[in-house]
């Protein structure tokens, strides 16, 4: 191949990447982010006697046939009080990104029999989910602990039906003590092009339950404005 037309296959292919998308650079989170301490946040005995499962899922709007997604499922605590709910023409995905908590809570799944749930493996900046197939995306306990806030719900947003629902439950105290302020909250997850719809108290507990629809198109990532 001669010289000149190896200098020519070189410039077209530097021009193609030039005229190529920009890759995904997404801000970083300018606050801290909590530590993963347990997949569990409680006992399951004790979040039942508060009723909290009952109450957020009514409180989200779940109603049989609907998917949803449980993200950061842990030892899956929601994930097997939403499949019923949902029934037998709906459909649970349980994600975690912990490869051996998903193996154990694959275990349970299979266990209680559980037909219309599966349970995956997803990346701490990428929940990995399938584009606009939910209803609802639950993030319980888990979005103080996310890395990389603004790409994870980047990616997250675009699992979502049209009409659906992002719902978190949180902690209304600092991230350092494995909280959100909802203030926060809304100002992270309004950058990616979400809105509050709703939000109320977990009665019985120090939490907070909040909704949120997707009111704009998700930005470029490079033109996503941190929160401070």
């Amino acid at each position: 191949m001669s010289t000149r037309l190896v200098l020519f296959l070189f410039a077209a292919a530097a021009l193609g990447a030039c005229r190529g998308e920009e890759p995904d650079v997404f801000p970083e989170a300018h606050r801290p982010v909590a530590p993963i301490i347990s997949d569990a946040f409680s006992t399951e005995d004790a979040r039942d006697r508060v009723g909290e499962a009952d109450a957020v899922i009514a409180f989200a709007g779940v109603k049989p046939g609907m998917s949803v997604a449980d993200i950061g499922a842990g030892e899956g605590y929601y994930t097997v009080r939403l499949s019923p709910v949902v029934g037998p023409r709906g459909r649970v995905l349980a994600q975690d990104i912990d490869a051996d908590t998903r193996d154990r809570l694959a275990l349970r799944v299979q266990r209680e029999g559980l037909d219309n749930v599966s349970v995956r493996l997803g990346l701490p900046a990428d929940p990995r989910l399938p584009p606009a197939s939910f209803d609802r995306i639950f993030l319980v306990h888990m979005y103080h602990e996310v890395t990389e806030p603004y790409a994870f719900l980047w990616h997250l947003v675009a699992g979502l039906k049209p009409g659906g629902l992002v719902v978190v439950v949180d902690a209304d105290r600092p991230v350092e003590r494995h909280g959100m302020p909802p203030a926060q909250l809304d100002c992270e997850l309004g950058s990616i092009g979400l809105e509050r719809v709703a939000r109320a108290p977990v009665v019985g507990t120090d939490s907070y339950m909040a909704a949120y629809r997707a009111a704009r198109p998700r930005p470029r990532p490079a033109a996503i404005t941190p929160c401070k």
